[in-house]
């Protein structure tokens, strides 16, 4: 278990100037559950780089609340209806 002082830390780490984060620090970041977390990331299309870690940025975006680019992209599909 983490302790107080070392969340805040890690926190403060986090939303300074690392540009990758480790799947804790991502957590702190957006402040999401775990489940949470991995669904928006599936929703938005972010995945870990070979080295384990989440681009920051990507994360940015996806917190930013803008809708995320499969629903945008869905909304503006035309359907046309078979009879």
């Amino acid at each position: 278990m983490v302790s107080k002082d070392e969340l805040i830390i890690m926190r403060a780490i986090a939303l300074c100037f690392k540009p990758f984060l480790k799947v804790e620090e991502a957590l702190i970041y957006t402040n999401l559950g775990r489940t949470q977390f991995s669904r928006r990331c599936e929703e938005f299309g972010i995945a870990k780089n070979s080295s384990g870690y989440f681009k920051r940025e990507e994360l940015h975006v996806m917190m930013s609340g803008e809708p995320s680019p499969l629903i945008a992209a869905a909304a503006k599909l035309n359907i046309k209806k078979i009879r």
